[in-house]
């Protein structure tokens, strides 16, 4: 009895784990559009083949808190660029860092005339700041931004992330939400975000290992996060 109850949850295990890995490759199946994000944890990327894949876009990891520049942001930008992708360009939000600080950072690599897409902002941590603390600390840094860039950024936040700390203050921002299950993210206020990040754990022909995936939700489309070039 045990061995037949071991090999319906191995069954079960399988079933599932396939369906997923069906649903996360879905741009092969699906009309959604579809795009990566990379840092330096991808190593080197093989531009020419990831250009002939279905993704439409890129957003690369450019600066995180005050002074750390991801090492692979100039030959990245370069290359997707060259063989056809629209980029964009996320710095990760240290909260306790000076924010003038940060973005300084930021703007020494993100700079507007390489850009395709919006700035993104990743929003990941409170670093040990109080709530309170945390959203005084991030808004501050989000009018620099806007003022900097003359465009409000893209933010880019996990779904538990969000409910817990970010609830019903992000509406008159362009959302993308993390969330790594079969289903669509619904978030507690119900907030309409553009982009789902479904994968920390995609597979694309020209990036060995692992790499994130997202994709536009309902009728969002690619042209709503296109960097405004004045």
């Amino acid at each position: 009895m045990n061995r037949i109850i071991t090999l319906l949850i191995s069954l079960l295990a399988f079933s599932s784990l396939h369906a997923q890995s069906r649903y996360t490759e879905c741009e092969d199946t699906c009309s959604h559009i579809h795009g990566i994000d990379i840092s330096h944890y991808q190593g080197s990327v093989f531009w020419e083949t990831v250009g002939e894949s279905k993704m439409a876009y890129v957003y690369l990891k450019a600066t995180e808190g005050g002074d750390n520049i991801d090492s692979k942001y100039k030959q990245n930008i370069d290359l997707a660029h060259k063989y056809g992708l629209k980029v964009g360009s996320y710095h990760f939000y240290r909260p306790k860092i000076a924010q003038q600080t940060q973005l300084e950072n930021f703007m020494t690599q993100c700079r507007p005339g390489d850009q395709d897409l919006l700035p993104m902002i990743d929003i990941e941590t409170r670093s040990g700041l109080s709530k309170e603390a945390f959203r005084d600390s991030l808004f501050i840094f989000l009018d620099l931004v806007e003022k900097a860039y003359k465009q409000k950024p893209l933010l880019y936040t996990g779904a538990n992330f969000y409910d817990n700390n970010l609830l019903g203050l992000l509406g008159d921002y362009k959302v993308m939400i993390a969330q790594y299950t079969a289903r669509e993210p619904v978030l507690k206020d119900n907030l309409d975000f553009i982009l789902w990040q479904y994968t920390g754990k995609g597979h694309l022909n020209g990036i060995n290992g692992y790499v994130d995936k997202s994709r536009f939700m309902g009728n969002h489309r690619l042209r709503e996060i296109r960097f405004r070039h004045r």
